[in-house]
């Protein structure tokens, strides 16, 4: 550390404060700092520090291994808040989401003298576990799966569905079908939910709700059951792979998007623009969830002595219109009706 000083012409004092983020550093003075960190090739010792504070800076995530979009999208925007941060992170994954794998995780975590931990619960098992964990440890859940003890950070499902059903209905759709994600993900509850509440606010029929899970294979499988019914002209899908399905089954029935039926999915992958229509789809700000998972975790580690403080961070996602979606055959609407 003295030798970045006397290259930068500063203190040790101020390299100190530049490493450890302090805002009252000139930014010519931190520009100067950290050129000269890069010329001498220094990095701070993590275990020196964690010794001299009794903090580790590292935060611990318990994610679970998927290839769904949606989980590991959280993964990697909670690491990249918690490194902007100043924190570094350790992950355990967990196959399963039954109580003694995501205990064993948590283990795993405490291990690494972790200093809290955030866990990606799609399922409410997850949260129902890290009730079990010792009041010590500071945790945070992000996703559908929440308990009132444990502090937690999600999308508003809900908010989605409703804004998605609302834009079909706008378009002059007399209804609109659901297909839904799998019943035991409490975020696929949640979106059923928001499309019934928006049916049932106008006074819509309230279609039977179409089972399915996250896969593209039950999108093309239950959409070839919609599209042989001639009075569908709306669905709305639980996810973007979903949708993906439907399209193409629609496509192999010769009924056309958006001309016949108008298609929405959730999540708006980047993908979800190349579509073919190009996708109408909810989008959910990952990187805003990191953040805020990250900010509720470091609001508890000043609060462990005394228990966890619930805390609860809802997100409003937003719809981005594409051209899958038009007004329904033989009805017009206005320019904002088209837009939803």
């Amino acid at each position: 550390m003295r030798d970045v000083a006397e290259l930068a012409g500063v203190s040790a004092q101020t390299v100190s404060r530049v490493i450890n983020g302090h805002p009252h550093v000139a930014a010519e003075t931190r520009q100067r700092v950290t050129a000269a960190m890069r010329a001498l090739d220094y990095h701070m010792n993590l275990a020196a520090r964690a010794l001299a504070t009794c903090r580790s800076g590292t935060l611990g995530i318990v994610g679970y291994e998927s290839p769904l979009y949606g989980p590991t999208s959280m993964l990697y925007a909670i690491e990249g808040a918690a490194r902007a941060a100043g924190y570094v992170v350790s992950v355990a994954s967990v196959r399963d989401l039954d109580r003694r794998s995501v205990l064993d995780a948590v283990d795993w975590l405490r291990c690494q003298s972790v200093e809290g931990i955030i866990a990606i619960a799609p399922k409410a098992a997850m949260a129902r576990a890290l009730v079990e964990v010792s009041t010590e440890v500071a945790c945070v859940t992000v996703g559908g799966g929440c308990s009132e003890a444990v502090p937690n950070a999600r999308i508003d499902n809900v908010a989605g569905a409703r804004a998605a059903t609302r834009h079909l209905l706008a378009l002059g759709h007399r209804t609109v079908h659901h297909l839904s994600g799998p019943d035991d993900w409490p975020e696929a509850g949640e979106r059923v939910a928001g499309w019934r509440e928006a049916l049932q606010a106008v006074g819509a029929p309230v279609p039977p709700l179409v089972p399915g899970d996250w896969s593209a294979r039950a999108g093309f499988e239950q959409g070839g059951r919609l599209a042989e019914d001639p009075s569908v002209t709306a669905i709305f899908c639980a996810s973007d792979q979903l949708a993906l399905g439907v399209l193409r089954a629609l496509h192999e029935a010769g009924r056309e998007v958006p001309a016949d039926v108008s298609v929405v999915g959730f999540d708006s992958i980047p993908d979800a623009a190349h579509f073919l229509p190009p996708l109408t789809s909810v989008r959910q700000d990952f990187a805003a969830l990191g953040r805020c998972s990250v900010r509720l975790l470091l609001s508890q580690l000043d609060r462990t002595v005394g228990g966890r403080t619930a805390a609860r961070e809802l997100l409003v996602p937003e719809l981005v219109v594409r051209q899958s979606t038009a007004v329904a055959t033989g009805t017009t609407a206005s320019p904002e009706q088209r837009t939803g």
